[in-house]
């Protein structure tokens, strides 16, 4: 017997720390740590002593023997990872490693930190950890949480669980959060830097990349992100009617593409209960939608989502998820390739009207040419093959090819990468004692585990600083 995780692991390692036996792996120390779709449990190693699923911030793991029929599976995906050459054969410890800083040499600093998802929680956990810093959040809106409230499909409950991480860090003694101020608003970069001695952006990355074609601004043509916005119940969404929607075509292909088919095409009583935003739940009640067609303009073995999302997709209840055109040749097995050559083949034309009932089609090797509309609506979009163009009616067209940062007044803003320009988390071009974290550092790549390195290796920019006397005061000493 063993433990597995399962689809809806973060990655952010918090399992390989408290492991006895090291037998968790890609660790953070070994190549490929934040490539692979999940981490691993080596079932020859594994002790079920349980201490990873009690540290999992997002429940993603399990004993094997306690998995539910559709997560099976992963209990070989986990047992194969570790019969690749290059998986470790054996539990082999790192060297333990030390503050590179003389933490000693470092105030009481004040540190504020802008944004409250998971990147700006990880930061704080760093600084609160190493230091006696107090720590004061600033959040536009009036719920704390970022994309991990408002970018988490409901109906992965255990990602959300992450939530829960986020309110503890929120409650530290030396912590305090105001809610509904806005940087550029409220307050702007400058003032924050004379108020405190490091100042950290965690602000995300909350524009939108366009398809560039023509008919993009017609209505009926939205972002992923207002989608999931929507149902969320971010106060900021706009509505989206359903009721004389039958297709909707989604122009990309990773994961939350494949949230936004899932949620729309969800019947709303599977969804009761979740944290799914009222307004959605009686969208979908009087909803007309047969049909999501998923576009990728390269082939299913380029696929942007993981395979888990996509086990995730074949098991929705009343729904068919099927693959239009030609399977993959030659799928290795396990890959994604062959997860999408195992789908049900889809021969009716995209051009035709949906057929009664639902389903979610996947539609590769097409690029968009254009949205085609009536009135200043979307009523069609054009895609491109090698066998020539066709006409797809739809009355949504969403756009999930990811997000872009956007500028903050008052602090550098490199508008050709959409990132905040930094040099190992310091902002060049402002002040010292100005750090960005996250998305807005790094671009929107990577999910939650992945802001926990990019936190690191900025606080240790921060303490190198404060140790230096660059940013805070040194703390007295007593004779």
């Amino acid at each position: 017997m063993a433990f597995a995780i399962t689809q809806n692991c973060c990655s952010d390692a918090s399992c390989v720390s408290v492991c006895p036996v090291n037998c968790i792996h890609p660790t953070p120390d070994e190549p490929g740590f934040g490539q692979t779709e999940t981490l691993y449990v080596d079932p020859r190693t594994c002790i079920d002593c349980g201490a990873c699923a009690d540290a999992c911030p997002v429940d993603a793991i399990a004993p094997t023997w306690l998995l539910r029929p559709e997560q099976q599976v992963y209990a070989q995906v986990n047992a194969d990872w570790f019969t690749r050459p290059d998986a470790p054969a054996a539990p082999v410890w790192d060297a333990p490693r030390f503050p590179t800083v003389d933490l000693s040499a470092i105030g009481r600093l004040e540190v504020a930190i802008v944004g409250t998802g998971p990147a700006a929680v990880y930061a704080a956990q760093s600084v609160l950890r190493a230091t006696e810093a107090r720590v004061t959040f600033l959040e536009r809106l009036a719920h704390p949480g970022g994309l991990a409230r408002w970018g988490v499909a409901p109906d992965h409950p255990g990602t959300r669980r992450v939530l829960e991480h986020t309110s503890a860090v929120l409650d530290h003694p030396r912590v305090t959060l105001r809610t509904g101020v806005e940087v550029g608003r409220d307050v702007n970069p400058a003032e924050l830097a004379r108020r405190y001695d490091a100042v950290l952006y965690a602000t995300g990355a909350a524009g939108d990349r366009a398809l560039d074609v023509p008919g993009d601004e017609l209505a009926g043509s939205v972002s992923a992100r207002e989608v999931v916005n929507w149902y969320t119940g971010h106060p900021e969404a706009a509505p989206v009617d359903l009721s004389q929607v039958r297709r909707v075509v989604v122009v990309g292909t990773g994961n939350v593409a494949l949230d936004v088919a899932r949620m729309l095409s969800s019947d709303p009583g599977r969804l009761t209960g979740t944290a799914t935003s009222p307004a959605t739940l009686e969208a979908l009640r009087t909803s007309a939608l047969r049909e999501v067609v998923v576009v990728g303009r390269r082939g299913a073995e380029d696929a942007a989502c993981s395979s888990s999302e996509l086990r995730a997709l074949t098991h929705l209840p009343g729904v068919r998820t099927v693959l239009s055109g030609k399977a993959p040749d030659d799928a290795p097995p396990g890959s994604k390739a062959e997860l999408f050559a195992g789908l049900d083949r889809f021969d009716d034309d995209l051009a035709a009207p949906p057929e009664p009932g639902r389903r979610i089609v996947f539609a590769f090797g097409q690029a968009t040419r254009e949205l085609v509309g009536e009135d200043g609506r979307v009523t069609g979009i054009v895609l491109g093959s090698s066998e020539g163009d066709v006409t797809v009616p739809a009355e949504l067209v969403v756009r999930a090819i990811g997000h872009r940062g956007t500028e903050l007044p008052g602090l550098p803003f490199d508008a050709g990468t959409g990132r905040v320009p930094h040099e190992a988390g310091r902002v060049t071009g402002a002040p010292a004692g100005t750090y960005v974290v996250g998305w807005a550092k790094r671009g929107p790549s990577g999910g939650i585990g992945a802001n926990r390195p990019d936190a690191e290796e900025t606080v240790g920019s921060l303490l190198a600083d404060a140790a230096a006397g660059v940013i805070g005061r040194r703390p007295s000493r007593r004779r």
